[in-house]
């Protein structure tokens, strides 16, 4: 137990309300809450509540806590919107059973202020490793299952671009691309030396053909609803093993695009070569085979490995918006060296002429 004070939306009077409007709590009432252990992330603080009830409940004895920090309220980015918006729209519409149970996603337009209550999967889940130690082939297998069931049930949904998220237009993007080519110049000047001109043109290269790139959107056929930070490391795995319930966290990324997003993610941008050369195809076609087995249909294994080259150029963005909004060099150092050698490995600069 800790000695940090309650926020607001961990009050019992809070909780009691919040419980009950999810349908986990009856007419039962929270007397009092304690913080077992809190930590901050980069961007966010996920506080462990434990709670006790007036009389004997059927309720959650424990909650998850995640809201913003202080310090980064006014960021350039806040993820925080972007994460209850997930869990309003699309947790709350996924059949599957693939994320952490919501109890109550708040966000105030106005103090930028937002919180989660989230299930508490302490006891029954756990992170495969220590970041940045990949999990084994076998945990691997049952992330990628995962990732194919959630992929699948939002495959091509009629929804999109309507009630659900936006299309990647070209146009929206092209927005995007010009603060990006900015961006590149101040990440450029800021590391010097240490990024060689031959990897300053790639960019360059990448840059003035981005635009030309989207075209692979412009059908809007076989999207889906991508995480956008699909590292394994957010994911939790039961501890029996024999149970099939992983479930997948932080989802402030959440937008439509290519499922192969959020493999070049974990495994281009995560692995080392010798790694993801001996286990990426292997991975791409246990994935397929899994996004097959829950339904989609009309797109090829060999129409994968198109997508999932492109995205791996795509990751060449994120160590340069990682370094912007203040994300350590331990991470987008890391990760810019290794999608570059993915880059090379796959032959992505083709993508390019």
């Amino acid at each position: 137990m800790t000695t940090e004070p309650l926020p607001s939306a961990a009050s019992a009077e809070h909780l009691t309300e919040a419980l009950r409007r999810a349908g986990a709590l009856g007419e039962g009432r929270v007397c009092s809450v304690t913080v077992e252990s809190s930590r901050a992330t980069i961007l966010s603080r996920i506080i462990r509540l434990r709670l006790t009830f007036e009389d004997t409940v059927e309720a959650p004895s424990s909650l998850i806590l995640k809201t913003g920090l202080p310090e980064r309220v006014g960021a350039v980015w806040n993820g925080g919107s972007q994460e209850v918006a997930f869990y309003r729209q699309i947790a709350a519409a996924t059949s599957a059973r693939i994320v952490p149970r919501c109890f109550e996603a708040a966000w105030d337009e106005d103090t930028k202020a937002w919180h989660l209550l989230l299930e508490d999967l302490t006891d029954s889940h756990v992170i495969a490793t220590t970041w940045p130690l990949p999990p084994t082939e076998q945990q691997c297998a049952r992330i990628l299952d995962a990732w194919a069931r959630f992929h699948a049930q939002w495959w091509d949904d009629p929804r999109f671009g309507i009630s659900i998220g936006t299309w990647p237009e070209a146009g929206a993007m092209e927005g995007y691309l010009k603060p990006f080519a900015k961006q590149f110049e101040i990440f450029r000047d800021r590391v010097g030396s240490r990024l060689p001109r031959e990897r300053c043109e790639l960019y360059v290269r990448f840059i003035d053909a981005a635009p030309r790139l989207l075209a692979r959107h412009g059908s809007h056929r076989n999207l889906t609803i991508v995480h956008g930070d699909a590292h394994v490391w957010n994911c939790f795995l039961p501890r029996d093993s024999t149970r099939d319930d992983v479930r997948i966290f932080d989802w402030d990324g959440w937008h439509i695009d290519t499922a192969s997003d959020d493999l070049a993610y974990m495994m281009a941008m995560h692995w080392y070569p010798d790694y993801r050369r001996q286990m990426e195809r292997r991975f791409l076609d246990h994935y397929h085979r899994a996004l097959v087995e829950h339904g989609v249909r009309g797109y090829e294994r060999s129409a994968l490995d198109e997508d999932y080259r492109l995205s791996a150029l795509w990751q060449i963005r994120i160590p340069v918006w990682q370094e912007a909004n203040g994300i350590p060099p331990l991470i987008w150092w890391n990760n810019l060296e290794r999608c570059l050698m993915a880059v090379d490995d796959l032959g992505c600069r083709d993508l390019l002429d």
